[in-house]
């Protein structure tokens, strides 16, 4: 498919499968074709139905939505039209949240396990019992070994109802783990204190609808489906942005590229340093934004002199001539350049952040900050603190040994408890003992590596509960499963957007809850009652949501007068000559004291990830456009579309081992983990050195009837870990396989050749 015709048919493949289509042809901007219009035009009218706002939660993206209710039921999702940032538009995700609402494997009542952990047999119990038995259990804990035995595991737009009762039992230990130590800490940190905000949260503030040229490393676009960020790119890309994608498979983005990088995995910075260099030593950088609003720059300079184009080339098994166009064209293209920050960051572990941190030293070299196509800056909306919805004068205890604040890990105190200290405390019980652990929104067995560590640590608590919409693995697990409801039955709170188009949106149910589930908040208020703790005055989510709204002049009634959302003027550029940045010297850190001041690396340094050991070779992982990650795998119409994942294996290796397309292989790792039958996608669009598959698959819950046993879990196959050095996140691409065909283990041949600069995986040194 060539370019101009993946953008006329982009919303069937970039949207993946949304509600309406998005042209490629210039000038026309959005629209839905006449032929459409006339044969959806019973689905998309109202139908007399009743048509409730709200806010998405099938990913983290949250866009604005209208739910459809027919005679109580849930009938049809749409985007919110007066949504600027999707529209009417809403992803094959989005629209299937009709079939979560109703997906017969739910949760419908509090169970309490009867079994052995991890077999997933339960009796039926009430909510007082539910309730009493986690309020007891967590006394019990907290008298017997003091507040930090207590540990809570979050993720998701509710889970800070329960991470305040948490913080009110006075332990450090809660952390939002998926969001920093498993995916976007690095970025977060490094553009954090190199910009002095973070531009990859939730949003992130890039402006591709009007970016000349864009970077795009191993960041899936398209394939990673948030509609808005792909209208985004769309845009950008139909308006003659030129594109650059690095990235040792042929992505959907790439599929877009003008050059294609296809580069050795793990040499990400080894380039990204000789383009720095070869920007600074070309006078390719732009010495006004750099004389006036940057530090660091002779020191940045002295530190990237080593590594030129021919050294990357080699490391990176590049043509030279290939990176010094891509960098020309970059370079040409500022200020109005996206080096795109990416998000899911924890690859290998102690170089990540570095990596990051040399995007945006590109990205402050280019001048591309507070201008049309660069990072931007977000625009605040005003919105209120419930206080009657947390607990009052909230004080952390006072510990002899703090895992927080004695870590070795010298900035994650920014996102709180490491994963992996949490998890090694309850084993070891150094520094002091955690026996306790909660968990709300996350698949602990299949989002952390090194399941079997975390499941043998679960083995040691005293106890465990969660609080889930379906029975995966962390309900399986637990002692304790508290029944949610889906964001379809229930409040969040107030949700507003900061980026180029900001507005302000409130999540609402739009039915009644089904089963004898409860809200975030109901069972938090219900456990303060339990344990003494106050705070939790609101009666009703809707009184939390009208606090809120105090603040920017609204309230529930008036918002959904104005159709559940309210947009405000945008103010993402700033004045190049006079921009100021949020860090101690109002200027862009090039090179970062406060790491330095940390004995780590102010400016990033390649440091060789270790290739993979002979006979095996690197797995890699990423989303597929109708899933989102464990959480969609069950769900009807999305089971459908992709029932399992395939393992991405390079045509020329197939050849050799004597693999065909669609054959049924398993996988061993460097230390023996093999994983479920997986079948094979053969194809030139892999590198000779790396596997891939889509993450999520491989259930291990038998109460998840569709999602059971489906495709292979690649987190079970990641044992080899390396903790970042400046956050403690968790590495995810430092495991390495083989293929195991009809019981004969196939060693991996090895079809490009290794540098002498990269050292090869020895088990024994790891």
């Amino acid at each position: 498919m060539n370019r101009r015709h993946f953008l006329k048919i982009s919303a069937a493949t970039a949207a993946a499968m949304a509600s309406a289509s998005i042209s490629g042809t210039k000038g026309e901007g959005l629209f839905r074709p006449a032929t459409a219009q006339a044969a959806l035009a019973p689905e998309t009218g109202s139908m007399g139905a009743k048509e409730v706002t709200s806010v998405c939660e099938m990913c983290f993206w949250r866009c604005p939505i209208v739910a459809k209710v027919k005679n109580g039921k849930l009938v049809k999702i749409e985007g919110n039209p007066k949504s600027p940032v999707n529209g009417q538009r809403v992803c094959a995700r989005g629209n299937s949240g009709v079939q979560l609402l109703y997906d017969p494997d739910r949760v419908k009542t509090p169970l309490k396990r009867v079994g052995a952990r991890g077999e997933g047999k339960w009796a039926k119990i009430s909510w007082d019992e539910a309730l009493d038995e986690v309020a007891y259990n967590m006394q019990k804990v907290k008298k017997k070994y003091g507040p930090h035995a207590l540990a809570y595991f979050d993720h998701g737009a509710s889970a800070e109802f329960m991470r305040g009762i948490f913080k009110a039992m006075g332990t450090e230990n809660y952390t939002s783990e998926p969001a920093f130590f498993q995916c976007v800490g690095p970025p977060a940190l490094a553009y954090l204190k190199t910009f002095g905000y973070v531009t990859t949260g939730t949003r992130q503030y890039n402006d591709m609808g009007n970016a000349k040229a864009m970077l795009l490393v191993a960041s899936h676009i398209g394939e990673n489906v948030h509609v808005s960020h792909v209208r985004e790119f769309i845009e950008g890309l139909d308006k003659g942005a030129k594109l650059v994608v690095v990235d040792p498979r042929f992505s959907a983005p790439a599929n877009k590229a003008d050059i294609y990088l296809p580069i050795r995995p793990g040499t990400d910075t080894a380039l990204m340093l000789a383009w720095i260099n070869y920007v600074i030593k070309k006078n390719l950088y732009n010495k006004d934004f750099v004389a006036n609003h940057c530090d660091g720059f002779d020191k940045l300079k002295d530190e990237v002199s080593d590594y030129s184009l021919e050294w990357a080339a080699k490391i990176c098994d590049l043509k030279l001539v290939d990176i010094q166009e891509a960098i020309e064209l970059l370079a040409k293209a500022a200020p109005h350049v996206n080096i795109h920050p990416g998000r899911h960051a924890t690859w290998y572990g102690k170089g990540d952040l570095g990596r990051h941190q040399s995007y945006a030293i590109l990205t402050a070299l280019f001048g591309a900050v507070g201008v049309p196509g660069g990072i931007y800056f977000p625009t605040p909306v005003k919105k209120g603190h419930a206080e009657c919805a947390e607990p009052e004068d909230v004080e952390t205890a006072d510990a002899e040994t703090s895992m927080k604040d004695d870590s070795p890990y010298p900035f994650s105190y920014i996102f709180g408890t490491t994963t992996r200290s949490i998890i090694k405390a309850i084993l070891t019980k150094d520094p002091y003992p955690v026996k306790l652990l909660g968990v709300n929104g996350v698949n602990i067995i299949q989002t952390i590596p090194d399941p079997y560590t975390t499941m043998k640590a679960i083995k040691e608590l005293d106890f465990i509960f969660c609080e889930e919409m379906m029975a995966g693995e962390t309900a399986i697990w637990s002692d304790i499963v508290l029944p949610d409801t889906t964001y379809l039955e229930r409040y969040d709170g107030v949700y507003t957007y900061e980026g180029l188009t900001p507005y302000l949106t409130v999540r609402q149910p739009v039915v009644d809850p089904m089963f004898n589930v409860r809200s975030p908040y109901q069972i938090a208020r219900g456990l303060a009652e339990r344990l003494g703790i106050e705070g939790y005055s609101c009666e009703s989510e809707e009184e939390l949501v009208n606090e809120e709204l105090k603040k920017a002049d609204l309230t529930l009634e008036s918002l959904n007068k104005q159709g559940g959302i309210v947009v405000y003027e945008g103010k993402p550029y700033r004045d190049p000559k006079t921009v100021k940045f949020s860090t101690e010297s109002g200027k862009v850190q090039l090179a970062v004291e406060d790491f330095e001041d940390e004995d780590l690396d102010p400016i990033p340094k390649y440091d060789p990830t270790p290739a993979p050991p002979k006979g095996y070779t690197r797995l890699v992982y990423g989303r597929a456009p109708m899933h989102t990650f464990t959480r969609t795998m069950n769900n009807l119409w999305l089971h459908n579309e992709m029932p399992e994942n395939k393992l991405w294996l390079n045509d020329k290796v197939a050849a050799k081992l004597g693999i065909k397309n669609d054959e049924e292989v398993i996988l061993e790792n460097q230390d023996g983990k093999r994983s479920n039958p997986i079948k094979v996608l053969v194809t030139p669009g892999i590198r000779p050195d790396v596997v891939f598959m889509y993450h999520g698959f491989g259930s291990k819950s038998k109460h998840l009837t569709r999602a059971y046993g489906k495709g292979a879990a690649d987190g079970f196959l990641m044992t080899n870990i390396v903790n970042d050095r400046f956050i403690g996140a968790d590495s995810k691409r430092t495991n390495f396989v083989r293929i195991i065909k009809n019981n004969r283990v196939l060693n991996i041949p090895e079809l490009a050749a290794l540098p002498r600069e990269i050292p090869r995986y020895n088990s024994r040194l790891a």
